[in-house]
């Protein structure tokens, strides 16, 4: 299986959080599966971070790093997909993950219903 965490999926997994169901912590823990992180999740909590909405420690890149996930660059293919989602989610950086969901073949891992309304594989966090 191949996963693309969202940002809330993220956080949770770094700190273990029981807000991250059991069957996403299992699939995330797989080691037969490959764990994407897209540089769109880095950009959304930088810009978090920096607005005060989010409370992270200073190392938090080091510790993302660190981890045994696949970093999911934006391409151009990834952004040319977003003109064609429909107008179900109006957050942009939700908006991206999809794009990438759907052009990388990724099941996306997230909490947020709206996003299950996009014609993608989700996989409730």
């Amino acid at each position: 299986m191949r996963l693309l965490l969202d940002t809330n999926a993220l956080l949770w997994w770094l700190a273990d959080d029981r807000k991250l169901s059991d069957e996403a912590r299992e699939a995330i823990g797989n080691v037969d599966h490959s764990v994407y992180v897209s540089a769109v999740t880095v950009w959304e909590i930088v810009i978090k971070r920096r607005l005060g909405k989010l409370e992270l420690p200073d190392n938090w890149a080091e510790v993302v790093a660190n981890q045994p996930l696949c970093r999911l660059p934006v391409t151009w293919d990834h952004a040319l997909r977003v003109a064609h989602l429909p107008d179900v989610h109006r957050d942009p950086f939700d908006r991206m993950l999809v794009a990438q969901a759907i052009e990388e073949d990724l099941v996306l891992v997230t909490g947020d219903k709206l996003l299950a309304q996009y014609a993608i594989p989700i996989l409730q966090a």
